[in-house]
């Protein structure tokens, strides 16, 4: 970056500034001054100010998100220079964390790294399967080789102190990388233990003819959540269907199934999950800990394929329990479930534990109002088709619907039902996914798990 560009500075409007001030880290293309001469360089690092001029801290710009500014520090002024250094310390101090809040055991060790501004690290997002580490660099001021170089330096740092293997892959978020107007990741690792070929001072990064030999890095890998085994390829393209962020409500999940004392439909078959929209699996695997029968149903082929695969991986859980998979619309199979319940009202046709896992349903504020509809829509057949004493475990992943929003939404499908529904449990994203108090956007995951009656 530019001098020039790094002494820029951005005037935004008083409502922007006392959101800053309260701790947001945002500033949005509409908070701009339109008094702005010429837009800084993509990436760039400007001075924000209020209106009367005063230094609010130093941000990253992008010229393309609607997010056109975020706050990297309260100190003006900042040159590219000392962000390094502050990168450097903060990636540390985020992987030093997770050693407390998520520390690598042979049951669990697949884990958030870096959460982007709820560790103070704008931008920049790491996960953890086993041995791989993808990297996301989602702004245009991280997608830079100087970060790329300084996070490589820190994870290498501090794998080598677990005395294993690594290979770190950059998979950004294609919408995002979109959004941001990013170009294409380097179709190399970033960095691997099977061909080190980064110089000592970590700013040099592999000519292309490097990049060849290091097709043959690993990019997959197979990984532990709460001591079962997950497949993961990074060369996929797609998230992993074991998401990190409900490694704690997956557990919980299978905890609560097994102290609610039911018995099952007539008693002395054992108990019936149905875990709808189940991706790759992560909840019905460990609802099979629990229950004899589980049925995991999700639109995508290709995702029951990979469940089909991790469900091999556990050759436990097929030993006591009977796993099917089933390819079909979440709406429209609970409906047809609930129209066969209420026709012919037999244990058979209900379940003793159903989990309700959907995509995020609100993607801005203005699908709030449909999103809510369509939880109100799911909860309402899933609490029609459990059986008396039955376990409903339910998320929601929109961060733009409050967790009291939903739990109004859950009590009015309840009311609907004519069911009495007691909240047992309520959860967030795992621990390795900290929330930030004055960022709500790092308030999005919401799990609650309740008993019908």
């Amino acid at each position: 970056m530019s001098t020039a560009a790094t002494l820029r500075t951005l005037r935004i409007s008083r409502r922007a500034a006392d959101r800053l001030r309260a701790g947001h880290l945002w500033v949005y293309r509409t908070d701009l001054e339109p008094t702005q001469r010429d837009e800084p360089e993509p990436g760039a690092l400007v001075t924000l100010t209020d209106s009367r001029n005063l230094p609010l801290g130093t941000a990253m710009y992008s010229s393309a998100s609607q997010i056109a500014a975020r706050l990297i520090s309260r100190t003006p002024a900042l040159t590219r220079t000392q962000y390094l250094a502050d990168l450097r310390t903060r990636i540390d101090t985020a992987l030093a964390l997770r050693r407390t809040l998520a520390p690598t055991t042979a049951d669990n060790n697949a884990h958030r790294l870096i959460f982007s501004e709820a560790d103070n690290l704008p931008g920049i997002i790491a996960d953890r399967y086993n041995d791989l580490v993808l990297v996301q660099l989602l702004t245009q001021g991280t997608a830079q080789d100087d970060v790329r170089a300084v996070l490589v330096a820190a994870l290498r740092t501090a794998f080598a102190q677990e005395h294993c293997g690594l290979t770190i892959w950059e998979r950004p978020d294609p919408r995002i990388r979109e959004l941001e107007q990013l170009p294409a990741p380097a179709p190399g690792p970033l960095f691997t233990t099977t061909a080190d070929t980064i110089a000592p001072d970590g700013l040099s990064f592999r000519t292309e003819a490097q990049r060849d030999i290091d097709q043959a890095a690993p990019s997959t890998t197979t990984f532990t959540l709460n001591g079962l085994h997950f497949h993961y390829d990074a060369a996929s393209g797609q998230k992993t269907g074991a998401f990190l962020d409900q490694r704690v409500n997956y557990a919980a999940a299978a905890r609560a199934v097994s102290a609610s004392g039911h018995t099952g439909r007539a008693g002395d078959r054992g108990l019936r999950g149905l875990d709808i929209c189940t991706y790759q699996g992560g909840f019905a695997l460990h609802l099979a800990q629990a229950c004899t029968h589980v049925t995991g149903v999700d639109a995508s082929r290709a995702a029951l394929e990979a469940a089909d695969r991790n469900l091999g991986l556990n050759p436990q859980l097929a030993a006591r329990c009977e796993v099917e998979w089933m390819e079909a619309d979440a709406f429209d199979y609970l409906r047809h479930l609930d129209t066969l319940a209420h026709a012919t009202p037999t244990p058979d046709n209900l379940f003793d534990v159903i989990v309700l896992d959907p995509p995020a349903f609100a993607k801005s504020k203005r699908a709030a109002e449909g999103a809510l509809r369509g939880y109100k829509e799911l909860n309402l057949r899933a609490i029609r088709l459990l059986a008396p004493g039955g376990t409903l475990i339910t998320n929601s992943c929109s961060h733009h619907v409050a967790l009291a929003e939903f739990t109004e939404i859950v009590a009015a499908a309840a009311a609907d039902a004519g069911r009495r529904v007691q909240l047992l449990e309520t959860h967030a994203a795992a621990p390795d996914h900290p929330e930030i108090l004055t960022l709500p956007e790092t308030r999005y995951l919401k799990c609650l798990i309740c008993r019908v009656d």
